[in-house]
C-alpha cells in the first residue's frame, strides 16, 4: 500500500493524500518544503513511545517530492554570493534571463495606472470640468483602474519572489504557471501589504500633520524645537519599520509563513548576524540596496519635478490667502508630460530589480544564519 500523508498548513491539517496528490499540490504552490507532514500509517508502538511532535517532519524530507535541486539549490547557490557586488551582478543576470516574465508582472500593475493617467489627461484640467455623463464615466473608469492596480500589487509581489527563486536555480517557468502559483499567496500577501502600507502611512502623515500645525501657528523657539523633535521621531520610526518589514515578502511567499510569523521572522533575520562587521549584516546590506533604488528614483524624478517644486515653494512664500494658494497650484498643474510619462515607465520596468536583490539577500542571510 502506498504511503499516505497528512499535511499541516498554517495550523490546519489536510489529508490523507498520496504522493501523486502531494506532487500536484507542490506544483500549485500549496505545499512548500517547510510545511509539516506526517505519515498516516505510523507504527502505533513508535507513536506511543514518541511525543506527538516527533511524528511530524517537513515536506522537504519526503523522498522525491522536493529533489535536492528544488529543496536546497536556491539557498546553496545564493549562499556563495557573499558580497553586495555579487548580489547586484546576480540580480541583473536573473533580471535579464527572465525579462519577459518580469515585464509581464510589471504590466499587471502599470497598465491600469497608465490607462487612468491617459483618461485623466483626456478630460483636461480639473478646474474646467463639468459634471456630466462623460465625466462620470471617466471617473468610474479611473476608479476601476485604481482598484485593479491595487489588486495586482500582491500578485506582483508574490510573482517576483517565485520567479526569482526559480531563475536562480536555472529553472524556467511560464507566465501562466507563475500567475497561478502567485494567486495562491494573494490573500496572505494582500493582508501583509495593507498592514505595512498603513503602518508607513500612519507614521509618516501623523508627524507631518503635527509639524504643519506647529508651522501654521505663531512660531516660537519652543515650537521650532518641538517640530524638530517630531521630525527626528518620524525618521527614527520610519527606520524601525524598515528593519521590521525588510523580509516580510520573502517569508510570506518563499517560507510559507503566516501573517504573524512572517513579520516576526522578518525582524529576526534583519537583526541577525551581529557577530559580523556592520557592513556584512543583513540589515545594512538591505539599507544599501534600498538606498540605491531610492537614489535611482530620485534621479529619474528630479528633472521633471524640479520646476514644479520651484513653483510650489514660490507660491508658499508669496501667497498668504490659502484659497488663492490652492488656485495657483491647481492652475500650474501640468497636463500630459511625455518625459515624465517615459521616466515613469522606466521606473516601473526596472522596479523588479529591487525585489530580485532582496530575494537574493534573503537566501544569503538565511543560509548564513542556519
Amino acid at each position: 500500500m502506498a504511503d499516505e500523508w497528512i499535511v499541516r498548513v498554517q495550523g490546519k491539517d489536510y489529508g490523507p493524500v498520496d504522493f501523486e496528490t502531494l506532487s500536484e499540490w507542490k506544483r500549485e504552490g500549496r505545499v512548500l518544503p517547510a510545511n509539516e507532514v506526517r505519515k498516516v500509517d505510523v507504527d502505533q508502538a513508535a507513536a506511543a513511545a514518541s511525543a506527538e511532535e516527533a511524528l511530524w517532519t517537513t515536506a522537504s524530507q519526503i523522498p522525491d517530492l522536493f529533489p535536492p535541486v528544488q529543496a536546497s539549490a536556491v539557498g546553496d547557490e545564493i549562499a556563495q554570493t557573499r558580497s553586495l557586488h555579487d548580489i547586484l551582478v546576480e540580480s541583473w543576470r536573473i533580471y535579464g534571463k527572465g525579462f519577459s516574465q518580469f515585464l509581464a508582472l510589471s504590466a499587471l500593475v502599470a497598465v491600469p495606472s497608465i490607462c487612468a493617467q491617459l483618461s485623466s489627461t483626456a478630460l483636461g484640467s480639473p478646474s474646467n470640468l463639468e459634471f456630466d455623463l462623460r465625466t462620470f464615466l471617466a471617473a468610474s473608469f479611473n476608479l476601476t483602474m485604481l482598484l485593479l492596480s491595487l489588486a495586482a500589487w500582491p500578485l506582483y509581489i508574490a510573482g517576483i519572489q517565485i520567479l526569482t527563486s526559480e531563475l536562480a536555480t536555472g529553472r524556467s517557468i511560464a507566465i501562466v504557471d507563475l500567475v497561478q502559483r502567485a494567486l495562491k499567496f494573494w490573500p496572505r500577501v494582500a493582508a501583509l501589504w495593507v498592514f505595512v502600507a498603513v503602518s508607513y502611512f500612519f507614521w509618516t502623515v501623523l508627524p507631518i500633520a503635527v509639524i504643519l500645525v506647529i508651522a501654521v501657528g505663531s512660531p516660537s523657539l519652543f515650537s521650532i524645537f518641538f517640530a524638530l523633535v517630531v521630525l527626528a521621531f518620524q525618521i527614527w520610526m520610519t527606520g524601525r519599520l524598515f528593519v521590521n518589514f525588510m523580509f516580510w515578502q520573502q517569508f510570506a511567499v518563499l517560507a510559507g509563513s503566516d501573517f504573524t510569523s512572517a513579520l516576526r521572522q522578518s525582524k529576526e533575520l534583519a537583526r541577525s548576524r551581529r557577530d559580523l562587521p556592520w557592513f556584512r549584516r543583513p540589515l545594512w546590506r538591505g539599507v544599501f540596496l534600498a538606498s540605491l533604488w531610492f537614489a535611482l528614483v530620485l534621479v529619474l524624478n528630479a528633472g521633471p519635478e524640479w520646476s514644479a517644486l520651484q513653483h510650489y515653494f514660490q507660491a508658499l512664500a508669496t501667497t498668504q490667502d490659502p484659497q488663492k494658494l490652492l488656485q495657483s497650484l491647481n492652475a500650474s498643474s501640468p497636463g500630459f508630460d511625455l518625459t515624465r510619462f517615459a521616466l515613469a515607465l522606466v521606473q516601473a520596468v526596472l522596479r523588479p530589480l529591487l525585489g530580485i536583490a532582496f530575494v537574493l539577500l534573503y537566501f544569503n542571510s538565511r543560509s548564513a544564519v542556519e
